[in-house]
């Protein structure tokens, strides 16, 4: 018996000590990228002339440019004569090439005028600026509501706080586009930038222009209702964000689509748009009876597409309820694990005055809102919604990006309407 136990102690005691390595290591690996090989790399290829005219659009995540990136980047292509590229930092995506990817990156943006941001990473924040060079962060998200940044570093999502202060994800921004002036504080606090909080400004987003765009909203209205047998049937817009981390997010469970489906056939048609960062075997399987109601439209349709036609949205935590709010139509939030996501992640506001429609537990408080939806709707709390989160987004965003762009030289670049005739002459 005693020599079990000894050998129990002993098991635990290597055990622990294989653990402390393998953080120390990981410290040790950590601090050696961050702090001295990634600055260094950036550095080095400083020792380079910095190209005046060249634009890079860096995505954190997707492979091909986003919609935050689009009508800029069309903008550029067009009216002026740049060198615009685009790099994408997925770690994922890249796999193996990883490193090669990341080193490309940094000999980019050591040598890019301008350097387009549409979110955080760890190399963006390790690296450095020179001087003349203009960074922007066109941030992916509208408002401010489940937090990010330095802002979770009280949370179990976040790191402690002195790792975070100690290694950055967000680089020196000389402008930070967000969805109106009541939230740029959030983002101050979330990028570090209180010091620079002049950075932090309400231009709007531009990808929200589309949604004032009345020849896109009818196109998209086509590419989605023909798609699905509707017979009459509203949309029904199921669109809830990620759950745990970035690297293995899970979509959500909680949701009985049989039952609303049961409850809600005669009138709904349900369109499942799940978070990019959940894929596959991660979202929530349609059952076999559900086929002629509920659809996974996740790797079919935009957001965007799906925002302009959808007659009711379903969400829990994410940041579209800013977006949807443009349309000043219903939402109804879906929170039955309230209590665990705000100790997971939290939020900028409380959670139930933020939200701008009912907040419910179960599917069945569902089904029955939504069918007595059209007495029910307020649409003055979604209108007070979009005024004190949305206002900024008026569609003109990118306009206001552009000339934040024209002021910091780019202006200098912009071809006439006659050169601009012979550019696209000389592209097709």
């Amino acid at each position: 018996m005693n020599e079990h136990s000894e050998n129990q102690k002993t098991a635990a005691s290597a055990a622990e000590d294989s653990s402390l390595f393998r953080r120390v290591k990981t410290e040790i690996k950590k601090f050696l990228i961050r702090k001295i090989i990634t600055p260094c790399l950036y550095y080095f290829f400083c020792l380079w002339p910095m190209h005046e005219d060249r634009v890079l659009f860096v995505e954190a995540h997707s492979t091909k440019l986003s919609d935050n990136f689009a009508i800029l980047y069309s903008i550029l292509q067009k009216n002026y004569q740049l060198d615009v590229r685009m790099i994408c930092l997925n770690k994922r995506a890249a796999g193996s090439r990883y490193y090669s990817v990341a080193i490309r990156f940094l000999k980019e943006a050591a040598r890019s005028k301008y350097v387009l941001f549409d979110d955080a990473s760890q190399i963006q924040g390790s690296m450095g600026k020179r001087k003349g060079q203009v960074y922007v962060q066109m941030w992916h998200a509208a408002g401010a509501f489940k937090k990010f940044g330095l802002s979770t570093a009280d949370k179990i999502f976040g790191e402690n706080g002195k790792n975070s202060a100690r290694y950055p994800t967000n680089a020196a921004y000389d402008l930070v586009t967000v969805s109106s002036p009541e939230i740029c504080w959030a983002y101050a606090e979330a990028m570090g930038k209180e010091r620079n909080g002049q950075a932090v400004r309400a231009t709007g987003l531009s990808r929200t222009d589309v949604f004032f765009d009345p020849a896109f909203l009818e196109a998209a209205r086509e590419r989605v209702c023909s798609r699905f047998p509707l017979n009459g049937r509203r949309i029904l817009l199921y669109a809830p964000t990620f759950r745990g981390r970035v690297a293995h997010a899970q979509g959500p469970d909680g949701l009985d689509i049989s039952a609303l489906a049961a409850g809600l056939r005669d009138q709904w048609v349900l369109l499942i748009k799940h978070h990019p960062f959940v894929k596959g075997n991660a979202r929530q399987p349609i059952p076999e009876d559900c086929k002629d109601f509920a659809f996974d439209v996740s790797d079919s349709f935009t957001i965007e597409d799906l925002l302009c036609v959808s007659d009711l949205c379903i969400t829990d935590y994410s940041s579209l309820i800013f977006e949807y709010s443009l349309f000043e139509r219903p939402m109804v939030f879906f929170a039955y694990d309230l209590a665990d996501y705000e100790d997971w992640r939290g939020f900028y506001y409380p959670y139930e005055e933020l939200t701008p429609g009912p907040v419910l537990s179960t599917t069945e408080q569902l089904v029955d809102y939504i069918r007595y939806v059209d007495e029910r709707f307020d649409p003055e709390v979604v209108s007070a919604f979009r005024e004190k989160f949305m206002s900024a987004c008026d569609g003109h965003a990118t306009e206001r990006i552009l000339d934040f762009l024209n002021s910091r030289g780019l202006s200098r670049y912009a071809v006439s309407p006659a050169e601009n005739i012979k550019k696209q002459e000389g592209l097709t």
